[in-house]
């Protein structure tokens, strides 16, 4: 159900839905009976001793705390602990739910918990709670810290994961009751950036379909309530043809002879929204507002129905895709097609069995079950449809190993999780699973971290291609390898995947720190040598601690860096000569200076200022290239500009380049878009308060064509980068008045 409380236009009452989100008032609490039952109805074997202590522990732990909504704070874990029991999981991981916030909030400790529960429960409980010692640091660092050790936690159990989500789920439930709408505003958006995402990873879709709509809520609910109001009137109008195409799938399915169920649903607010925002597309185009299930028993079915179904109604070609015999990483399987089907009404349709449509929904959870009178994970039955349960956090991981820090391990996997995917193949045939927009770097670090840092260029089916190329599905691709390691500083532009960014940092780090220890190596050799004295007669290591550094290597990269000046080293290591080493060195100091500004570490030309397009109009975020004619200044292009294609560029030099961070001072880009909007009075001053609304300036307005019925508006606006840009456009798009709203060229 939607979190509106609107029913889908066709639902099958037999399909299992999660507990609804609580509206307000008193919570109803789980009792301790009730839990236990819940847990036996599908694990009659679980202790029932083991799950009422932890109930009863919970209970006492959390005591009289209170939560925002003024229930006793044990609800929560109560509440949690049936969630996961909706998602049929173990004893050990309902009782870590019941306990998930005793070590945190209150004088439980590990070794009480592994005491009383065992190191299995105390383990998953540990992974979840949150590192308190961190709490003299910034929230941003305490978060990016947090979720780098969550990560690390669930790779070693994904059980860690699954409490965590339900934990999360909860609270996004209740998240009405907190009162400073700042606060819910940071929760919300770290659980649509991190936590539904994660859902969807490991294939919990019914956790990431509520956590998504639950944050766009508290995100935007002025877009939230347009698009839910433009659903509602879509409902009343199409109910007719929606319930006729339900009765036309279940008349194939009984005229075939297969026995199988039929059910709908009405696409989500916050999918409708992610979509407008990746497309420029109308509400009116989004293709699969609608949508079927078809739910058979065998796979062979899946295809013979779909047969049956294009031969019934034409499907739209670019709308069809085969997750059966190419599953997604988190063991997705199902055909989608879209269809023209009753009414010219395009309708999506989802043709899966009853295995997958288990998998699909709970993911990772649905491979829970007894096995040698055991309940737990059965990890033989996963692998046999292809599910790894850790392999889509693993790439996470390794960017630990690659020496990333918590931030930007953070935002690298921020970025990874919200990319679709892209299948490539080795040609030996094994198959690289990659996100939408990889290139060759990426592919050849999903390979081994040793074929990425050796990578010097590519084939792709059995052609040279460069190495900006973008990967599509099926392609083959050859890495072609060099002796020595030859990635370069700029190499990330060349790729989308946070491991081999983070891997191409470290590889680039390594020999920055080379370089710079070398060069600090020569200047204190220098300096010792104007002043008559010997490397031999300097203990770096004793002048390290003594400036608060770890060693004498750390105190050689920061001379080679000019972070700390050679003569303060002098003075440290020879204090009784320290007056007359800093007066030596104060002659020296502006020509040290003069060439450290000859010294161009950031590889760029050295014809003058670079210029920015003013056919494509370049943002932060854009993907961007520099093209550099014969006698002209490096002109900077975003990587489909119709500029790029001109005769002459081939003559052009190129250069790989990327934004390098936030410009100064808070500087805007100029972003042009242009709105299709109804023509009648106020609509101008509704799409300008939408537009100042989303912290951007109007910098000019032109009209272009008009009719009766629509009229064309051009904006010049403010932004500060891509994403900017692409939050306006969305806002603009779930008005009711605007048509269409897209991002212009020239």
């Amino acid at each position: 159900m939607a979190p509106d409380g609107n029913a889908p236009a066709v639902q099958d009452k037999s399909e299992p839905v999660l507990s609804p989100p609580v509206s307000g008032g008193p919570t109803k609490i789980i009792r301790q009976y009730e839990l236990v039952d819940r847990v036996h109805a599908y694990a009659p074997q679980a202790a029932e001793d083991q799950l009422n202590a932890a109930y009863v522990y919970a209970m006492m732990k959390h005591g009289t705390q209170k939560r925002a909504s003024g229930d006793p704070y044990y609800s929560h874990p109560v509440a949690v602990a049936g969630i996961l029991t909706e998602i049929q999981l173990d004893e050990a991981s309902i009782v870590a739910g019941l306990l998930h916030d005793t070590i945190e909030d209150t004088d439980a400790t590990y070794e009480e918990i592994d005491s009383l529960f065992g190191t299995e429960v105390a383990e998953l409980v540990a992974g979840v709670t949150k590192l308190t010692e961190l709490e003299y640091r910034s929230e941003q660092s305490k978060q990016a810290e947090n979720f780098q050790k969550f990560i690390l936690a669930s790779v070693q159990d994904l059980r860690v994961l699954l409490v965590k989500l339900a934990d999360r789920l909860h609270n996004m439930r209740t998240i009405h009751f907190v009162p400073k709408e700042e606060k819910r505003k940071r929760i919300a958006r770290e659980t649509l950036e991190i936590y539904a995402p994660l859902a969807r990873r490991v294939g919990i879709y019914k956790f990431a379909a509520e956590l998504e709509d639950l944050s766009f809520r508290q995100l935007n609910p002025e877009a939230y309530a347009a698009i839910t109001h433009r659903l509602k009137e879509l409902n009343a109008r199409s109910a007719d043809d929606i319930e006729r195409v339900g009765r036309d799938l279940r008349e194939i399915l009984e005229s075939a002879g297969v026995k199988g169920r039929v059910f709908g649903r009405q696409k989500q607010p916050y999918s409708i929204w992610r979509k407008l925002k990746r497309k420029d597309i109308s509400f009116r185009d989004v293709a699969d507002i609608f949508a079927f299930r078809m739910i058979v028993q065998e796979p062979d079915e899946c295809y013979h129905m779909l047969g049956i179904v294009h031969q019934k109604w034409s499907c739209l070609q670019d709308r069809f895709r085969d997750y059966i015999s190419m599953p997604k990483p988190n063991g997705y399987r199902s055909i989608h097609t879209t269809v023209r089907a009753a009414g010219n009404r395009r309708i999506e349709l989802q043709i899966r069995t009853e295995d997958m449509n288990r998998t699909a929904e709970t993911g990772i959870a649905a491979h829970w079950s007894y096995k040698n009178s055991k309940y737990g994970f059965d990890a033989e039955g996963a692998a046999e449809v292809g599910l790894n349960p850790t392999a889509s956090l693993t790439a996470f991981a390794e960017m630990v190993g690659d020496g990333a820090d918590a931030q930007e391990f953070y935002e690298h996997a921020k970025l990874e999780m919200y990319l679709d995917h892209v299948f490539a193949f080795t040609p030996k045939g094994r198959l690289i699973v990659l996100p939408k927009g990889a290139m060759p770097l990426d592919f050849a670090y999903a390979v081994h971290t040793n074929v990425g840092d050796s990578c010097k260029g590519c084939r792709i089916n059995g052609e040279t291609r460069p190495l900006r190329t973008e990967l599509r599905n099926g392609d083959v691709v050859d890495i072609i390898r060099g002796d020595e390691k030859a990635v370069v500083q700029g190499w990330e532009a060349l790729t989308q995947t946070g491991r081999a960014r983070s891997a191409i940092r470290r590889l680039v780090r390594s020999r920055e720190q080379e370089s710079f220890h070398a060069l600090g190596q020569k200047a204190l050799s220098s300096a010792l040598e104007a002043l008559d004295l010997t490397t031999n007669q300097v203990d770096l290591d004793e002048v390290a601690k003594r400036m608060e550094l770890k060693s004498g290597d750390q105190l050689l990269d920061a001379i080679g860096r000019q972070t700390i000046e050679v003569s303060k080293v002098l003075a440290e290591a020879f204090p009784a000569r320290a007056h007359d080493i800093l007066r030596s060195f104060e002659a020296m100091r502006l020509s040290e200076a003069t060439a450290n500004r000859l010294i161009d570490i950031r590889d760029l030309p050295s014809s003058g200022a670079l210029h920015l397009c003013h056919d494509c109009s370049p943002v932060l975020g854009d993907r961007i290239v520099g093209m550099q004619k014969v006698g002209e200044p490096l002109t900077v292009h975003v990587i489909d500009c119709n500029r790029l294609a001109d005769d002459d560029a081939a003559e052009a030099r190129w250069f790989d380049l990327s934004w390098s961070g936030q410009p100064p001072g808070g500087i805007m880009a100029l972003g042009r878009i242009k709105v299709t909007a109804h023509n009648r009075p106020g609509v101008l001053a509704e799409l300008c308060d939408v537009i100042a609304k989303s912290g951007s300036n109007i910098m000019g307005v032109n009209s272009g064509e008009r009719s009766i019925d629509f009229m064309d508006l051009l904006f010049d606006i403010e932004v500060a980068d891509l994403k900017h840009l692409s939050l306006i456009l969305a806002s603009l798009r779930s008005l009711t008045a605007v048509d269409r709203a897209e991002r212009i060229r020239n």
